[in-house]
């Protein structure tokens, strides 16, 4: 008898996205399985944003399909995709500076779906993201533009963590942040990998995004022109130094 293919949480198929005249994603084919981390790379401007974008109904294909949880959700606000049980964490953050650190983090939370009765081991309260983020329990009161840039990131990992998503989604996760706080973030996102969450990583550190990835996708053009295990993308330096100039 033949495996039984994993469980997709996202099915993309044919995504063809513009922005006006210029057509930047061209013809591309995504799945994220259940319980799978995805490292998703590629140079500057060649199409990860935007098929981020396209996913969680921030940017609508022209043209394709994209499936979340069995629903063809293509085209759909973000809030609609958002209650489907998908998480983003964007470049730049997003967080509500005129919040507290406590505010941010209480106005995502949702109870996980399906869930009853008292909290469980895989449910992520608001007491295990404060475990899960020192840092942030130690500034509670502080508003989110008196954090550090590294800091917000955090905040706005934990607050997408509060609405119990089955897939995160982190583009750029350590982008312009300190060694120190960038290897907190990849602990951060171990953390999230064990707990069950399916991810999707967008990092310029491929060694990072590899080690704790189970396969990666890299654009070029908005073109998918690599998909495969992290052992397999290691192995080939040619197709690291060719897309990603490493």
């Amino acid at each position: 008898m033949a495996p039984t293919s994993p469980e997709l949480l996202i099915r993309a198929r044919g995504l063809h996205t513009y922005y006006g005249a210029s057509h930047i994603l061209r013809g591309i084919d995504f799945d994220i399985p259940r319980g799978q981390t995805i490292g998703l790379m590629g140079r500057n401007g060649m199409g990860k944003s935007t098929l981020l974008k396209s996913l969680v109904g921030l940017v609508k294909p022209r043209s394709g399909t994209v499936e979340i949880m069995g629903r063809d959700m293509t085209g759909r606000p973000p809030y609609e995709i958002a209650r489907q049980g998908v998480a983003y964490v964007p470049e730049g953050r997003g967080i509500f500076g005129n919040l507290s650190v406590r505010e941010n983090l209480l106005m995502a939370a949702r109870p996980r779906q399906g869930a009853t009765g008292e909290a469980g081991p895989r449910d992520w309260t608001y007491e295990r993201v404060l475990e899960t983020f020192p840092r942030l329990a130690e500034r509670l009161n502080h508003g989110g533009q008196q954090l550090s840039g590294g800091e917000q990131q955090m905040l706005t990992i934990g607050r997408a963590l509060m609405t119990h998503p089955d897939v995160l989604i982190l583009d750029e996760a350590t982008e312009g942040l300190a060694p120190l706080i960038a290897r907190e973030i990849w602990r951060i996102c171990d953390v999230i990998r064990d707990s069950g969450i399916s991810s999707i990583i967008v990092d310029k550190n491929w060694k990072h995004v590899t080690r704790i990835t189970d396969r990666n996708v890299i654009l070029v053009k908005g073109e998918v022109v690599f998909e495969g295990t992290s052992a397999e993308l290691q192995a080939n330096p040619a197709l690291l130094e060719q897309h990603l100039g490493v």
